[in-house]
């Protein structure tokens, strides 16, 4: 796959790409698709994550893992809606949006 520049992070358990100013985040996983139900996952980026986990358990939805610290000050989060969707959430604040 080539998205025509090198990852900005490269680890075992995260690669990360700049896409046209976006994070494209891949996390490896030994689990065949079809044995879950979980297999696609978007981040959405946030400027205070313990507010909005707080924010969007008080609305219903269920901690499937607190905020954690992933590298440097970037953390991230996921939280099941009350339908069963998975929510990542990220703060990242290396990110910048393109100009």
């Amino acid at each position: 796959m080539s998205f025509r520049s090198p990852p900005n992070f490269d680890k075992l358990f995260y690669v990360g790409f700049n896409v046209a100013g976006y994070e494209l985040g891949l996390m490896p996983d030994d689990m065949p698709a079809a044995d879950k139900t979980d297999n696609v996952l978007s981040y959405w980026g946030v400027n205070d994550i313990t507010a909005e986990f707080a924010r969007l358990k008080s609305l219903g939805a269920m901690a499937e893992s607190d905020p954690v610290n992933v590298h440097g000050e970037i953390m991230v989060a996921e939280l099941k809606d009350p339908w069963g969707n998975t929510i990542g959430l990220i703060y990242n604040p290396e990110f910048k949006l393109p100009d």
